[in-house]
C-alpha cells in the first residue's frame, strides 16, 4: 500500500478549520463559565431568553440550530429551574421563558463571560476582534442565503 492510498488530513478544509477554531473558542469560554456552573451555549441561551420569551422553533432559528437540537440544549436549563416551557398559541407550540433563578444565574455568569470576552480581545486585539466578527457575520449571511436559495 502506498501513501496515495491513505486519506489525508483535511488541513485545507474550511469546515475542519472552522470546527477546530470553534472547539478552541468554546473551551476558552467554557473554562471561564465553569466557575458559575454553565457552558457557553447555556449562557448564550439564558441571555437570549432573558431578553425575550420565544417559541422553541423561533429560538432554534435565531441560533441557527434544529428544533430538536434546541430542545436537547434547553433540557439542562429546564432541569435546573432556570427556564420553563409554557403553552403557546396552539397546543403544539411551547414558549421558552426565563425564571427568576435563571435571571440570577445569567447575572452571575456575566462576569465570567466578560472575562472570556476580554481574554479573546487581548489575544486578537480590538481590530482583530472586530475583523473576526465582521468576517463571521458576512460569511454566515452568504452561506445562509445560498442555502435558502438552494432550498427554494
Amino acid at each position: 500500500m502506498n501513501s496515495s492510498d491513505h486519506l489525508h488530513l483535511p488541513a485545507g478544509c474550511t469546515c475542519f478549520r472552522l470546527r477546530k477554531l470553534t472547539r478552541a473558542m468554546s473551551r476558552l469560554y467554557d473554562q471561564h463559565l465553569a466557575r458559575v456552573g454553565l457552558k457557553s451555549t447555556q449562557y448564550v441561551l439564558l441571555t437570549f431568553i432573558d431578553a425575550e420569551s420565544l417559541p422553541v422553533a423561533v429560538l432554534a432559528e435565531r441560533f441557527g440550530a434544529e428544533r430538536t437540537t434546541m430542545t436537547r440544549n434547553l433540557k439542562p436549563l429546564i432541569d435546573a429551574g432556570w427556564v420553563s416551557l409554557e403553552a403557546g398559541a396552539d397546543s403544539r407550540q411551547r414558549i421558552v421563558t426565563i425564571s427568576a433563578a435563571g435571571r440570577v444565574k445569567a447575572r452571575q455568569a456575566y462576569q465570567a463571560w466578560r472575562a472570556a470576552q476580554d481574554a479573546v480581545a487581548l489575544l486578537l486585539g480590538e481590530q482583530g476582534l472586530q475583523a473576526l466578527h465582521e468576517q463571521i457575520d458576512h460569511t454566515y449571511a452568504l452561506v445562509s442565503n445560498a442555502q435558502q436559495e438552494e432550498a427554494a
